[in-house]
């Protein structure tokens, strides 16, 4: 075993994933930079994936073995990352696989830009095409996403970074912290709370990871991966962003007026932030509050505005409109969904 220090750690949790264990460890054990040691974590696996991870560690001094008894990929990853020696850390999922170049292409940006706290990266959308369609368009949406402001401005409508594609330093960690428990999407939670707190997050712009899709995956599954789960961790922080942001507070006003997105945007109301307005694009819809026809929008410098539009080209012509009427994102408004 040596005990040189590494650059990197990759933590690599683990529960039940015997079909896909060596698959995902084969693709970090290939990497083009070999200054890593990977940890891997069993959670309580029952079927043979321990027995896989123990060949692994046996073969190659890079990769350990610890376990996890608190069942949950949270508690898990924390574990693994409280074994971590290197000065960066990259996550890595048991049923996905890392390409070649990753921990390089990460490490790198990471040394050249010490402003930033942490890195990710593209991913392949793997998956049937039928079953998992959803997720392909996440994909294709969070792949767009590349630079800081584009990721700290498209925060509040999904999460921005694709987990098991992430780097960050140590000190990141240490300063912020890891994943928290609760009745929230652990993942989305931290990044949240990272950009809150001032750190810079982008993306190399080359693919570092294949992410299988399944309808079995825990995101698809886990009941703190529901839609509820979800708008209620965004609210919270979208509602402290605009305390600080928005010279109208506690007041915005909300692009859509249908019934979803009307419950969807009502959730900002438990932490105090009042709907002024719905904006519609079809004149004389009948809904319980005020509501605004999107030509008859106020200047930009009026009112803030957050467009709950759920569907991507909508969203994008809504942006296109605003800005001609010189709305600035972040300024006057925020994509949402």
């Amino acid at each position: 075993m040596s005990y040189s220090v590494p650059k990197i750690s990759v933590v690599l949790p683990f529960y039940n994933a015997e079909q896909t264990l060596h698959r995902a460890i084969s693709s970090i054990a290939s990497q083009d930079l070999g200054d890593f040691e990977c940890i891997m974590v069993d959670n309580n696996s029952t079927d043979g994936s321990r027995k896989i991870a123990e060949g692994w560690a046996r073969k190659d001094q890079r990769i350990t073995l610890e376990s996890e008894s608190k069942q949950g990929v949270m508690f898990a990853s924390n574990r693994g990352a409280e074994k971590a020696r290197g000065a960066y850390i990259a996550r890595m999922d048991a049923d996905d696989c890392a390409l070649p170049g990753r921990l390089r292409l990460q490490s790198e940006f990471l040394d050249a830009n010490p402003q930033y706290g942490a890195v990710a990266g593209l991913v392949n959308h793997v998956g049937d095409p039928g079953s998992t369609a959803g997720f392909r368009r996440f994909v294709e949406w969070s792949n767009s996403l590349r630079s800081y402001d584009e990721i700290f401005n498209r925060r509040f409508i999904e999460a921005p970074i694709v987990n098991p594609s992430a780097m960050w330093r140590r000190v990141t960690m240490e300063q912020h912290g890891m994943y928290l428990s609760g009745d929230f999407p652990e993942d989305y939670e931290m990044w949240l709370r990272w950009l809150d707190r001032g750190v810079k997050i982008a993306k190399v712009p080359e693919v570092v990871l294949d992410w299988h899709d399944s309808e079995e995956r825990l995101t698809r599954t886990g009941e703190i991966y529901s839609e509820k789960a979800f708008y209620e961790v965004k609210s919270r922080y979208l509602a402290k962003w605009l305390a600080s942001n928005n010279p109208f507070h506690p007041f915005v006003s909300v692009w859509g007026a249908s019934r979803i997105s009307r419950r969807r945007a009502r959730v900002l109301e438990q932490f105090g932030i009042r709907i002024g307005a719905y904006i519609d694009t079809k004149p004389g819809r009948q809904i319980e509050s005020s509501l605004l026809f999107y030509k008859d929008l106020p200047r930009a410098g009026e009112c803030f505005v957050l467009t709950y539009i759920r569907q991507m080209d909508n969203r994008e012509k809504i942006q296109e409109f605003l800005e001609q009427r010189a709305y600035v994102e972040g300024r006057n408004y925020l994509l949402v969904s």
